[in-house]
């Protein structure tokens, strides 16, 4: 990858992690609820690439962030707990009840 490529790369996912650094404690948003705020709507799964390397940027929220039917992103054990740890609760077959916690940013 070129320096200007990368730049680009770290401009969006700082764009990316200053929003997921908004999401309140309790609450949740998706990968598309984030594309939509940068102005990138059709890119919900950038936003999610971004998040899976997030590490590499600082700490942040990314726990607080589910797909639009409030299911949890695979292979991040710790998700559920966290939230659990905010109040979020679950419905019954385990996804987030996104009525209820979903921000309105």
């Amino acid at each position: 990858m070129e320096d200007r490529d990368r730049v680009l790369t770290d401009d969006l996912a700082l764009e990316v992690l200053s929003v997921v650094a908004d999401i309140p404690e309790g609450r949740v948003a998706t990968y598309g609820q984030i594309a939509r705020l940068i102005g990138r709507r059709r890119n919900a799964r950038l936003v999610g690439k971004i998040l899976s390397q997030a590490q590499d940027y600082g700490d942040f929220p990314c726990h607080r962030v589910v797909n639009a039917a409030g299911r949890l992103a695979p292979g991040f054990a710790e998700q559920r707990g966290r939230l659990l740890a905010e109040g979020v609760e679950f419905r019954p077959n385990g996804c987030v009840d996104m009525r209820r916690y979903q921000w309105d940013a």
